[in-house]
């Protein structure tokens, strides 16, 4: 597996340390994804481990019509831009349409995130390819770990000569009213040879199980025990959604954890993470 350099600091390979990508679901302003960010960075730099700071300047993909969807493509890149250069870490963020991922590079993003939903649109693959970014794609609950192999050849053909491509696990399929995970599908997608992250909380949503079926829910309690899971399985990095409050948060407040119970976590992940490369 070559390694995915996302910036001096980080590298996500298969025998360094483990790569954090986190921040708030949404951008809802630059005090507080400065605040989450300074949090996560001086913890992972204590820890040893590398951090991404995540957020979203449009969350396209909501449940209802009415959900708050962020401060917009123009608006959203200023900020995150903003945030980057003060926090002095890579930046990663999710596009949904091929316009989208030459600007959020323009912006400064150093990691385009393809949404599962999304992953296996070709136009906005080929778009994320053609930029200078690595890309993380999210795979699909409606496929398996083998057929995203084809996903990563879609950018990798793009991009012959440098691949930088990494796939992220979000759950594997739907049943007992929430998404479950598979972890044997997990060690599947790191026989893909690229690096896999794990997406802890978006992994314990309960679509439409909110507001009367307008929202999502979940239960950010479990989010930690598979993270821990995700770690000694063996991933290379591993995502979280953070907010100082996650019920007043703007989006995915059923599972984004509390910040403090983030800090708590991420000693217990650098620890398993050292055990299960033995």
């Amino acid at each position: 597996m070559k390694p995915l350099e996302l910036g001096p600091a980080v590298s996500v390979t298969a025998d360094g340390p483990l790569t954090i990508l986190a921040g708030p679901c949404q951008a809802e302003s630059y005090e507080l994804c400065v605040r989450v960010g300074e949090a996560l960075r001086d913890a992972c730099e204590k820890l040893g481990l590398g951090y991404v700071f995540k957020a979203s300047f449009d969350k396209a993909n909501r449940t209802s019509a009415a959900g708050r969807r962020g401060p917009g493509v123009e608006a959203g890149l200023e900020l995150l831009a903003r945030a980057k250069a003060a926090l002095g870490v890579p930046l990663t963020t999710d596009v949904h349409l091929p316009d989208q991922p030459t600007l959020a590079v323009q912006a400064g993003v150093d990691l385009l995130q393809v949404p599962a939903f999304l992953c296996r649109q070709t136009d906005l693959l080929a778009a994320c390819a053609a930029t200078p970014a690595a890309v993380n794609v999210k795979k699909g609950q409606f496929l398996s770990p083998a057929e995203m192999g084809q996903v990563v050849e879609k950018v990798t053909r793009c991009r012959p000569d440098a691949p930088r491509v990494m796939v992220t696990d979000r759950g594997t399929f739907f049943g007992y009213h929430r998404l479950v995970n598979d972890f044997a599908g997990v060690g599947d997608l790191i026989d893909l040879g690229v690096p896999v992250c794990f997406d802890a909380t978006h992994s314990v949503q309960q679509p439409g199980a909110a507001a009367g079926g307008t929202a999502t829910g979940g239960r950010r309690e479990r989010a930690p025990l598979l993270a821990r899971c995700a770690v000694a399985a063996g991933v290379h990095a591993l995502f979280l959604e953070t907010h100082p409050d996650p019920d007043a948060a703007a989006s995915d407040a059923a599972v984004m954890l509390p910040l403090e119970k983030t800090l708590e976590l991420l000693p217990a992940l650098q620890r398993l993470h050292d055990a299960a490369r033995g």
